[in-house]
Parts: structure tokens; sequence; C-alpha cells
């Protein structure tokens, strides 16, 4: 984007005063920096740079003096009158001669397209250069080098293209003499030689071959071809521009390119590299020194790069001059691609200054970049060596060695070593082992599997379904597509695309600007969808709440047996009698207790759903060969199920155990009363799992009121709580009205949903068929990372309407995976529900996307409304 146009105000006018109009003949086809508009013309016939230029005159600032000669005209500089009025022009309005050795100034000319287009002439510098007068103005510069380099270049192309020497004895020239200043006596001596005429020394006449010169080489075949390529015109013109080139000291004179905030923290910060002597097409890479090198440093730049962020309302890249310490700029526009902190930092800059509204200012940040920020990233180069590519499962980068067990995980983390989980497919036994590590690599497995929701809750990167992994615990190694890794080998793993690296890759440092958090604060004052967090431990609800979360949406009972409480729900499912269940559930009890007061703490007077067992029975069950003794294994083996997610779980499970769910609840209610002693009153929502006939929830509703009398009665206190439902079967969606006489709440599980709507076994689906339907066109994107509105969305909205019409004001959310997904945050934001869950790091994400859902629909209204 060029600096746009704001109209021809006062400052366009003083400049048209400062830049009188040219003569009529020739000179009316030049037009001065800043007339353009005020003749009428436009980036088609001033090409994108005089459009540019005219508009920085326009804002007032300093600009390098020079003219344009429109397409469509640019060939008439090739002829001397007009040449040389261009001469007198730019003489005039620079307020020097070319040639005085007093304030010397030489020429450069340059062309440009209607747009940026590749493939144009090279600019041609340091016309006005004569034998005569080399001399004197190396001696201004200080730096012989730079002039006779540039100089050097300008011969080269003028001789080929407009005095007809052959290419190959210039470049012969150019490779035998390695030294500039001889360089430029050997192609003289061809020219004079070889040329239709001797290189002149008059400045007019070196500007007219100059500007054949451009226009030959736009017309060769070379050029046509790289316009055929670009799919442009094969006749487009293009404008030619002559500019003031303005000798001075090296010490205080030069060239340089500058953005206008830093990279790394996105604050208003010129950065730049800055060259000394004459400036070419192309500096030689590597040579240039920092801005604060510059005589005046960055303070000169500062007000030109100001100026522009406020009129292009975007991080900003100028070329620019320096001579005798006085600054002018050569070409601005917006950086096509900033850096995302410098985005971040200036939409909250340009907001609090007024520039923008808070709205625009939200608007102009996605939920995508708010996750880029808020986790690690590879710095790529393009040479690393990619093993595998998986389903991206949780978000961020890292690097480890491979650790092919939790055991070992454990070991070397504890050593401080970082570590890459790498394991067919992880079960709730290994969770302290991904605890410890920084990343965790499966073979099997979805955006929904065991390993993904206990990454994304712990912050930790995830890949998972990578095919062709292969892990050989008995001998140590791993097989990832053509490779064989051993335990200890260092990988890489992002977990944003889903790719593996060999080797240690460097990684960026995460953490947002601080302007991020104003930007979400300015979000939430626009969101109608509140945003709560999954979150099963007090620790992850302290990283949720410091994140944004306005709350628990989703507490997985199952996952506060992980680890070393795995024994605990064992015991209660393998008991060989009632006497050893009933010890089983004191235990589960009151360790449930101790969780449940953490979490409730953590919480505070927020809002939190605690979601009743509900876990496919196999990951509770022992392998095979772990038991603790043959009738354990005889009754684990009796109770694996062919398809365990359809089997035996959620209030299924409670039902055939029922002093489950009433040891559960009472655990939970006996921690509310001990927080709530201490002045804390969390908003408990106990949330009943997979039901599908409304007869399963009045059993398990039956089952919390039993409990909630039990504690009242014991510690007197009446625990204030909403009794609900999570919505994760077809029926029970269509079921919903009949379940809204029982419930005061829904969640919808989409992640269940999803499964159950399509048939689909997500971790198998997603690893086998998602990606050949998305390559046929069958889904633009999985349904288990983007909330189906056709299918399951259609479910929902009926389970939506069908609950309001039976409980009007009953509380509706969504804790699947899909939470967190900004596309599906706004259909849920459609249909008016009332909050969505997801996971911790996911959590401004989400806010960020309920924010663009309201503002999007606004927009769409108020343009309808046009």
């Amino acid at each position: 984007m060029s600096v746009t146009d704001r109209g021809a105000g006062p400052l366009a006018r003083a400049d048209a005063a400062v830049h009188p109009a040219p003569p009529e003949t020739p000179g009316r086809v030049l037009v001065p920096y800043g007339q353009g508009r005020i003749r009428g013309l436009d980036a088609g016939e001033l090409g994108a740079h005089g459009a540019a230029m005219d508009r920085l005159v326009a804002l007032g600032l300093p600009v390098v003096p020079g003219l344009t000669v429109p397409a469509g005209a640019s060939a008439s500089l090739c002829e001397p009158g007009t040449a040389r009025a261009a001469v007198e022009l730019v003489e005039q309005v620079s307020g020097r001669r070319v040639g005085d050795a007093g304030r010397p100034l030489l020429l450069r000319l340059s062309a440009g397209a209607p747009t940026e287009i590749a493939g144009l002439p090279p600019d041609l510098a340091c016309l006005g250069v004569t034998p005569d007068n080399a001399e004197a103005l190396c001696a201004v510069i200080g730096r012989e080098e730079a002039l006779y380099e540039a100089w050097a270049a300008s011969v080269r192309m003028i001789a080929e293209y407009a005095l007809d020497v052959p290419g190959a004895p210039l470049d012969d020239a150019l490779l035998d003499t390695p030294a500039p200043r001889a360089r430029v006596e050997a192609l003289l001596a061809l020219v004079a030689r070889h040329g239709s005429q001797p290189f002149p020394d008059d400045p007019a006449q070196q500007l007219a071959l100059a500007a054949r010169a451009l226009l030959a080489r736009w017309d060769t075949p070379r050029a046509r071809r790289s316009r055929r390529a670009q799919r442009l015109p094969a006749d487009l013109a293009l404008a030619l521009y002559v500019q003031a080139l303005r000798i001075g000291p090296a010490d205080h004179s030069g060239y340089g390119t500058a953005v206008s905030r830093h990279p790394e923290t996105g604050r208003f910060s010129p950065q730049g590299s800055f060259f000394r002597g004459v400036r070419r097409s192309a500096p030689p890479p590597h040579t240039g020194e920092p801005l604060d090198r510059l005589a005046g440093g960055t303070a000169l730049l500062e007000h030109s790069l100001l100026t522009l962020e406020r009129h292009l309302h975007a991080p900003v890249s100028v070329d620019f001059e320096v001579r005798d310490d006085e600054i002018a700029l050569l070409a601005a526009s917006a950086q096509q691609r900033p850096p995302l902190r410098a985005s971040v930092c200036l939409a909250a800059d340009l907001a609090r200054e007024g520039a923008l509204g808070r709205e625009e200012a939200v608007l102009r940040i996605t939920p995508a970049q708010v996750q880029e920020l808020l986790h690690p990233q590879f710095r790529l180069t393009g040479t690393e060596e990619l093993l595998v590519r998986g389903l991206p499962a949780s978000p961020g980068a890292a690097a480890g060695v491979i650790a092919l067990s939790s055991e070992r995980a454990l070991e070397l983390g504890a050593d401080g070593t970082q570590v890459v989980l790498v394991a067919h497919e992880t079960t709730p036994a290994d969770v302290p082992g991904m605890l410890a590590s920084a990343a965790v690599l499966t073979g099997s497995g979805g955006i929904a599997s065991h390993a993904a929701v206990v990454a994304r809750g712990a912050g930790r990167p995830a890949v998972c379904g990578a095919d062709g992994l292969r892990v050989d615990r008995a001998v140590g190694t791993v097989r990832i597509g053509g490779r064989v890794l051993r335990e200890g080998d260092a990988v890489s793993l992002d977990g944003r695309s889903g790719a593996v690296y060999a080797g240690a890759l460097p990684v960026s440092v995460a953490g947002p600007p601080p302007d991020l958090s104003t930007l979400l604060e300015w979000a939430d004052e626009t969101r109608r969808l509140a945003v709560r967090v999954n979150a099963d431990t007090a620790a992850e609800v302290d990283t949720a709440v410091a994140l944004g979360a306005e709350g628990v949406g989703l507490c997985r009972t199952e996952h506060q047996f992980l680890g070393e409480r795995l024994p605990l729900i064992r015991r209660v499912i393998l008991a060989a009698d009632p006497a050893a269940r009933d010890e089983a559930l004191v235990a589960l009890e009151r360790a449930q207790h101790e969780d449940f007061r953490a979490l409730l703490t953590a919480v505070g007077n927020r809002p939190v759903t605690v979601r009743l067992l509900d876990a496919p029975l196999h990951e509770f069950l022992p392998a095979p060969g772990q038991a603790l003794d043959a009738a354990e294994e005889q009754r684990a083996a009796a109770l694996r199920e062919a398809n365990p997610m359809l089997g035996l779980r959620g209030v299924r499970l409670a039902l055939l155990h029922e002093r489950l769910y009433p040891a559960q609840a009472e655990a939970l209610f006996a921690a509310w009363v001990d927080v709530a002693a201490t002045g804390v009153r969390p908003a408990l929502e106990v949330m009943v799992p997979l039901i599908s006939l409304p007869e399963e929830l009045a059993a398990a509703a039956a089952y919390v009121r039993e409990a909630a009398d039990a504690v009242a009665a014991r510690t007197g206190v009446r625990v204030p709580y909403r009794l609900g439902t999570m919505v994760e079967t077809p029926r029970a969606a269509l079921l919903a009205g009949e379940l809204a006489e029982h419930a005061e709440f829904f969640s919808f599980g989409t992640n269940d949903l999803t499964q159950l709507t399509y048939g689909f076994s997500r971790d198998d689906v997603e690893r086998q068929v998602l990606a050949s339907y998305q390559e046929r066109g069958f889904l633009t994107a999985s349904p288990f990372a983007r909330l189906d509105p056709h299918g399951v969305g259609a479910l929902i909205a009926l389970a939506v309407e069908r609950a309001r019409s039976v409980r009007p004001g009953i509380k509706l959310g969504v804790c699947g995976e899909h939470g967190g997904d900004p596309e599906s945050i706004a259909f849920c934001d459609g249909l008016g529900l009332d909050y969505v869950s997801c996971s911790a790091h996911r959590v401004p994400v989400a806010r960020m996307a309920a924010a663009h859902s309201v503002l999007g629909r606004r927009h769409e209204e108020s343009g309808s409304a046009r």
C-alpha cells in the first residue's frame, strides 16, 4: 500500500508555490514532485513512485527534489530539449547546479510502473559526472570507490543500450578491471572506440542517453518475457523519474532504508541500515551501518515515520537520503509483512491517540494472530529436514531429545533436559511424563485424543497421528518415515503446523507485547459471549484466569485420576466385592475432596462447571499383564470393550456403579462448604455426561440431590448449585426439550457430538480419511477442528430452540474443542449461546474471536442498511 491521498490541501498548495510549473515547451511533460494531482494525473500516468512522492509532498514531508515524466510521454526525455529542461528544473527545485564544486549536484534516473512489479530497469545514478569533475566530487565525498562504482554501473548500461557498444567487451572490461576508477576509464575507452558517439560530458546529453537506455532495456526480449510471466500488458508504458543526487561529505551524507517499529518489541523505534556515499540500485549486502551511526541518528527519521504511520495506519518502511545532515525521502509505503508485534502495538497506539476507534483497533488483530503471539515459533530457514507431518494437536514449538516412555521423560526432565515424549499413543498413566516434557509426539490419535487434550491443557506443543511413526521401546528406537532415530536423538516439533524436524531448531521466545492485553480488554468491552476455560486443576485455572478466563466451563473429573491417582479409580472399577468397592470409594472421595477444594479456591467467585466422571473405561484398565494379580487380570479382561468410546462410559458407568456419582458429588459439595467458609463462593454447576435418555438424567440428578442433602445434613450448609447435562449425542440434542425439564444448563460437548453425528471414529478418521476428503473437496476443514454448521450445527440449533421453549432462561455453552476456534465461536455467537469454553492457552484467542463476531455482524448489518 502506498501513501494514500488526502486531497490537495494547504501543504500541496504551498509546495506548488515552492516548485513552480515548468516551461510550456518542451518541459510541459515534466511534472515536479507534488504537482501531479494539481495537473489531474493519477498513478497510471505518474507511476506508483510518482504518485507516492506527490502524496509525501502533500503531507509536508521532506522528499528528494525531482520530477516525473509521465508514462506515454517518457520517450520525450530522450530528446535533447526535454532533457535540458529536466536538468534545469531539477537545478531550480534543488537550489544547486550540476557540477558545481561548492554544492555539488548529480542526477539519478529511474523508471516505474503504475503498480509495484518485478523486472524494472535498474536506476542510473551519477549522471553529470565527467573525467574533469570526478576528482573534485571524490574530494567532497571523501570516498573515491563509492562514486566510481555507481558511475561505472551507469556508463555500462548507457554504453550497451544507448551507444550500441556490444555487451561482451563491456563485461570483459568489468571483470578485468576490479578497481572502480580503472573500470570507468576502461568503459569510457570502449565507448570511444566502439560507440555510436563518445560518452558526453554534458549532463543533459547524459540524461537523454540514460532515458534511451532505460526504455531500450524495457523493450528487450527478456523484459517482455518478464511482463508475460507477470500477466502484464506487453505495451505497458513506464514513467521516468529524474531526481537530484546531492553530494556531501561521507560523514554527513549517504542513503539507507528504515522501518518505523522494532521487530522484537513492536514499539516505535526507527530501525534500519545506513550506507555512506552515492546510492545505487542494490547496495552490497551486509555493508550498512546502524542508523545511530548517522549524524543526527534516528531523530532525523522520527517525524517522517510518525507522520506516515498516522496517515497509513500501518507500520511503514522508507528509503531515504541524507545530505549535510538533512533527510529526504525517496520512497515510503506500508510494510508488506510487518512483524506481528509491530501491528499490535501500532493498533493500540493509534487508538490511544484517537486516530482509530477501539473497535477498529480490535479488528486489526485476528484471532489467529493472537494465537501466534502466545506461543513459541521456529525460526525456519528452509533448510530444515522434515521427518514427518502429523495433526497439529496443540500449538507452539519445542525442541528436545527423544524419550520413549513416561519414566524416561521424568528421568531426563529431572536433570533439566528438554524432552520430547514420543509414543504410539498416550494413556492417563503417561501424564506425569507428558508434563515433564517440552512436547509430545504420537503416531495415533487426533486433535481430541488423550495426548492432544492433556497437551493443550498443559500448554505443551503436540503433534498427533504422525503416519508411519513406529516406536520400538525394546531396542530404544523410533522409525519416522524413512529415518530411524534412537532415544536421546534431538527432534523439533511444531504443534501449529504438525511438522516434525530432525535436530534441535532455534525457537523464538513467546511473549506477546503488553499492548495485546490492552486490545483484548477492548475486545472484552465488545463481545457478548463469555469465555471460560476447560481446566481440571488449580494450576490450570490460575493460568487461564491470568489469560482472561471468566470461569471454568469444563472440569473433567476423570483427569484428576491421572498418574499417581490412577489406582484410586481402578480400585473402584476392579473391586472384587461390594466391601472392597466401598473402601475404594471412600479413598476416592477423600482424594477428590482435596482436589476440588484447591480447584474451587482458584476459581474464586466465578462460575465453575464440574463434569462427573466421563471417560472410556479402557483408559482406566491396566494393560494386559500389568494387573496386580491373576484375579484382577481376569476382571479387567472381562471389562474390556470392542468399542470403548461407545461403551461403558459417562452416566452409564455411574448407573452400574451407583455409589460413584454420589461419592464425587459429596466430595464436591463438601469442598464448596470448606471454601465458602473462607469467604469464597464459586457459582457451582454440576454436569452429567453422555446422556441419551431423559431417564438417565433423572436418575443421575437424584444421585446429586441425595449427595447435596447428605452434605447439608452433615455441615448445616445447603450448597447452591445448578444441575445440567452435557449434550454430546444426537439423541440428546433431539430430545433437548425433555432434558430441559431436568437440566438448568446445557453444555454442548461438540467433540463427541461431531463424532456421533458423522459416525466417525475421530482418532482413526483424522489420521486416515480427513486429508483425502479435504483434497477431494468433500470437506474444507476437519469437523473436529471447525464446527460443522450444516449437520452438527443444525442439531445444536434445534437443541437450543427446543430447550428454550421449555426453560427460557436455560444457560447454554460449548465446551468441546470448537470453543477455541474463531469460526465456530462466530457460529455459537450467532445462535445466542451464553459462553464458550476452551483450553487455557486458547482463552485469549476466544476472547478476540468473540469480539470479531460481534463487530463483523455489525459491519454486515450496516452494509445491508446502506
